[in-house]
């Protein structure tokens, strides 16, 4: 009998989007336990007390936390499962996890401003999350060597990563009337976007973006309720 696989966290969170992708990826099988909003449930931070947040994977009632370590926490654990998560080769690997952690750095920020969720000006983070992604493109043209996928012929590490923005790029569009993922700036990475959405694996797992502005909302209102809440 398998050992249990359970995925604390929310819905519209792009770090607990890409952990569901991960395990799906990998054919493994999980208990989703959504977590309310406006407030963190026992189980989450008995099982982060050091960040004290989403996501978290149990596996056989072991916390695995920070999304970039489960993913590669996945790809080990469930090695004989799916094809592998991250490159077989070391300097692929590292090259890949360089930007993966580009990307989580200089897009969650700025995307956080355009959603309205911390203040600053939007215009900025809009050229911000512009720049990053420009940058993402030319990573994507080295690391795809003509393929359709970061990782190749199918999703990998890198595109589990950045794809988890997908959804909060057209969000932050609609909410701050900015263009951010800009077809005429990154065709490339637009295009790539689609086929990322359409992968058997990926579907529904990004969130709509229409469905995440009626989240933001609620999100917002949250933490003007509780100032000690952040998600």
């Amino acid at each position: 009998m398998s050992e249990p696989v359970v995925v604390v966290g929310g819905w519209a969170s792009p770090f607990v989007t890409r952990v569901c992708i991960a395990l799906r990826l990998k054919g493994v099988e999980y208990e989703f336990l959504q977590e309310a909003v406006g407030r963190k449930s026992e189980l989450l931070l008995r099982s982060n007390p050091v960040y004290r947040k989403m996501p978290v994977l149990l596996h056989a009632g072991r916390p695995v936390c920070e999304s970039l370590v489960i993913l590669q926490y996945v790809d080990e654990a469930f090695s004989a499962a799916g094809k592998p998560i991250l490159p077989a080769d070391p300097y692929r690997r590292a090259v890949h996890r360089f930007w993966a952690e580009y990307a989580d750095a200089k897009l969650h920020s700025p995307l956080r401003t355009l959603r309205g969720m911390v203040g600053g000006d939007k215009v900025d983070a809009a050229e911000q999350v512009s720049a990053a992604l420009r940058q993402l493109e030319e990573a994507f043209v080295e690391s795809s060597g003509g393929k359709p996928y970061f990782g190749g012929d199918d999703v990998g590490f890198l595109d589990i990563v950045v794809g988890s923005y997908i959804g909060w790029f057209g969000a932050a569009e609609r909410i701050a009337g900015l263009p951010v993922l800009d077809q005429a700036r990154t065709p490339r990475l637009a295009a790539w976007a689609v086929r990322f959405c359409a992968h058997e694996a990926v579907g529904e797992l990004v969130p709509d973006a229409a469905r995440l502005v009626e989240f933001g909302e609620v999100l917002r209102a949250a933490m003007a309720a509780n100032a000690s809440y952040r998600p």
